[in-house]
């Protein structure tokens, strides 16, 4: 049966997907240090109406609130014997809103990574990281999921754990890194390093691409790195509103509707088909990009100049793809969130 996903794919040009979770979450009441995922249990309501802004503005595709879902981030909040449970139901809300639509809109269950360091340089097991994921997956899959959706990974052993862990609950999937040291994943990944992995991967993704990161304009330089590699599989731009600033007290990202509806644009001429929004990203700014998808003609793939002339400049002078752009820097991800 071919998946809902791979079928829009097929019948449609570019898919919207949704924004932010965790900056629309803190928008709602969430603290600091809070799990969001357990407020799949402890205050749905908001969940719900947090998965139907992003339908009611237009999105195709939207995640479930799960991204630190699995049980070496839950260990962190007590919680590591509820991954089955706040998985399942972060699935279960979202099919509620989905199938509620007078549409086809997707669920995508929402996988981040563990907060560890794989072997060598760390101590997680793959064996260990595939048991996370695997738990994980079977969780989203009983609860609706269409598809699973890996994202904000920085080490390629941990994506490979992630597809294997997929592969055992017979689910297809989609598979993000984020590209946030001068082009390169903060384990060292390049963009054309990414397109090798996934295509050697037994089974590689129904979609491939970035996510979070720095600026819409840094991201659509990836875009065009993983498209200079000629893969002919879907890609995925997911950026942030402009780049985070403390403002008092709180961080804020300044990426207005506007331009966010301008990245949309150009992240679809510079090859992506799944395009959406990260930090920062509100109904309002998926409004502006489902609107400039619809009525935007499709342009020539953008040039660097005209990315950064639409978007603003980039957060640093190379793409990562260079001999002296410099290697890993590896440090733990453990605080690192989505949106």
């Amino acid at each position: 049966m071919t998946n809902p996903l791979a079928a829009m794919l097929e019948s449609r040009e570019v898919v919207l997907a949704d924004g932010a979770t965790g900056t629309n979450l803190f928008a709602m009441g969430l603290q600091a240090g809070e799990a969001p995922e357990l407020w799949n249990t402890d205050d749905p309501a908001k969940i719900t109406a947090l998965y139907a802004g992003a339908v009611d503005a237009g999105s195709d595709l939207f995640l479930t609130n799960s991204f630190g879902g699995n049980a070496s981030r839950l260990k962190l909040h007590n919680a590591q014997k509820r991954v089955g449970e706040l998985n399942r139901v972060a699935a279960e809300l979202a099919r509620e809103v989905a199938d509620r639509s007078d549409r086809k809109v997707i669920v995508a269950g929402s996988v981040g990574p563990t907060g560890e360091i794989m072997q060598p340089v760390g101590t997680l097991s793959h064996a260990l990281a595939v048991e996370m994921f695997h738990e994980q997956a079977e969780a989203l899959k009983a609860g609706g999921a269409d598809v699973l959706w890996l994202e904000t990974i920085s080490a390629p052993e941990e994506y490979r754990a992630a597809a294997e862990a997929f592969g055992l609950a017979g689910m297809d999937w989609c598979g993000t890194m984020s590209f946030d040291t001068a082009g390169r994943t903060m384990m060292g990944v390049t963009s054309a390093a990414m397109v090798e992995l996934v295509e050697s991967l037994p089974n590689p993704p129904l979609a491939f691409g970035a996510n979070c990161g720095t600026g819409a304009s840094d991201i659509l330089r990836t875009v065009l790195g993983f498209a200079a590699q000629g893969t002919e599989r879907p890609i995925i731009s997911k950026g942030n509103t402009g780049i985070p600033k403390f403002v008092d007290g709180h961080i804020h990202y300044d990426g207005t509707p506007l331009l966010m509806g301008d990245y949309a644009a150009l992240a679809r001429d510079a090859g992506a088909r799944i395009v959406g929004g990260c930090c920062g990203t509100t109904p309002e700014h998926l409004r502006r990009m489902r609107d400039a998808l619809d009525s935007r003609p499709r342009g020539e793939r953008p040039t660097l100049e005209q990315i950064a002339a639409a978007l603003g400049a980039f957060t640093s002078a190379s793409d990562g793809t260079g001999e002296s752009d410099g290697g890993p820097d590896r440090r733990s991800r453990r605080g690192r969130r989505r949106g």
